[in-house]
């Protein structure tokens, strides 16, 4: 087995990357093509890469932003003889958590070495996929405001810090059609797609969500200002997200969106471009993942 290593040089948990080499070593991984890059936008480059030079095992250091660099890139080129064993070095880390990927460099080494291999599905938003979520709204904006000083600062708690800001963002006149059939039209505040269920602070927004089933949850929220945020999330937090009045859900092989002005989108926690229209599907079986046994 020939492994790579692409690492986000400026994450870190545990001894580092002075501790990665160490249990890889330790571990007997043998020669290790080593890459490290800046800034998650550098990954997909040096994935390709490590295919090209015959990496049948990638270990990504780093967030769910550089993930979703990595299983986009791998999904793109079709590469499902390459496994991807994730180290969670970021700050909200929710595939690896989803996945049971424990913040500990020697079991996290151990599962990329010799843990099941597993093939998951992908969410796949205007040609690039994603692990986790998508966003647009106010999911979007709320983590766009979380800069990395923020997140360095406070953890996870940047993202509830922003979403204060955000609040009473206005709402904004969305269409959405699923599997080709209108679904929801009218003002709303976010439209969020899930492949896989919790977000940030550990709560459940889609409690339905598999990445085995080769659909998307999808979930449009029309609450606008502090009270209705705070018992939107206060049902999402206590009971079923679709409990919510402020909530409609639905299932979907694919989504259509537009918005009547542009609004940002997200995904995996990585902020894009302003939209004002979107093309979502989910892509069964996209990426070999490594992961504990029986996950």
């Amino acid at each position: 087995m020939k492994v790579a290593v692409v690492a986000h040089r400026k994450k870190t948990f545990g001894a580092g990357l002075a501790g990665l080499r160490t249990e890889l070593e330790r571990a007997g991984a043998g020669k290790v093509d080593w890459r490290e890059v800046p800034k998650s936008k550098k990954a997909p480059k040096q994935v390709r890469k490590a295919v090209d030079a015959g990496a049948d095992l990638i270990f990504v250091w780093g967030g769910d932003g550089m993930v979703q660099r990595c299983v986009d890139t791998l999904a793109a080129a079709g590469a499902s003889g390459v496994t991807l064993a994730i180290l969670p070095a970021g700050t909200a880390n929710l595939f690896a958590s989803a996945l049971r990927i424990p913040r500990d460099i020697r079991a996290a080494v151990q599962i990329g070495l010799e843990g099941e291999r597993r093939r998951y599905d992908l969410g796949k938003v205007d040609g690039e996929h994603f692990a986790v979520m998508a966003g647009a709204g106010f999911d979007a904006a709320m983590i766009e405001d979380a800069d990395r000083g923020m997140k360095r600062r406070a953890g996870r708690l940047a993202y509830w810090r922003t979403a204060l800001r955000h609040v009473g963002d206005a709402p904004v006149h969305t269409i959405v059609h699923l599997d080709d059939e209108p679904w929801f039209e009218g003002p709303a505040t976010c439209l969020l797609m899930g492949n896989i269920g919790t977000i940030s602070g550990g709560i459940k927004a889609f409690d339905d969500a598999s990445p085995f089933d080769g659909r998307l949850e999808v979930g449009v929220t029309t609450a606008r200002g502090a009270l209705q945020w705070a018992r939107t999330i206060g049902t999402m937090a206590t009971g079923r997200t679709d409990r919510s009045r402020f909530v409609k859900m639905g299932s979907a092989s694919r989504v259509y969106a537009e918005f009547a002005e542009p609004v940002l989108l997200e995904l995996d926690g990585g902020a894009r471009k302003r939209v004002k229209r979107l093309e979502a599907e989910a892509v069964a079986a996209a990426v070999t993942i490594a992961v504990p046994a029986g996950t």
